[in-house]
């Protein structure tokens, strides 16, 4: 569980996280991850919950996930950059 009733799950098999809220879909943030690196390819969340922190969520969890495993971090999606950007105490995560 991140955000107050956002819960956000890895889904590996289908190289993405993915954000539930009530148990429905709100919102998915892809990656491609190798053996030293995650890169973030596209975040969408459903127009029925923006501005709820739905992509805050992704963003925080994905990241918080890529730290766990060790993995430098891609922002190739424009959402997730932006997010890094506004959140420098995740500045050692991008690959340089």
């Amino acid at each position: 569980m991140t955000e107050v009733g956002i819960d956000v799950v890895d889904a590996p098999e289908d190289n993405r996280y993915e954000a539930r809220v009530d148990g429905r879909l709100a919102g998915f943030a892809e990656y491609i991850r190798t053996a030293e690196l995650m890169v973030f390819t596209h975040t969408e969340v459903d127009a029925a919950f923006e501005g709820r922190g739905v992509g805050g969520a992704l963003a925080r969890f994905g990241l918080d996930h890529a730290r766990e495993l060790g993995l430098k971090v891609m922002p190739q999606c424009p959402f997730v950059k932006r997010w890094l950007g506004r959140h420098p105490d995740y500045a050692d995560l991008i690959y340089s």
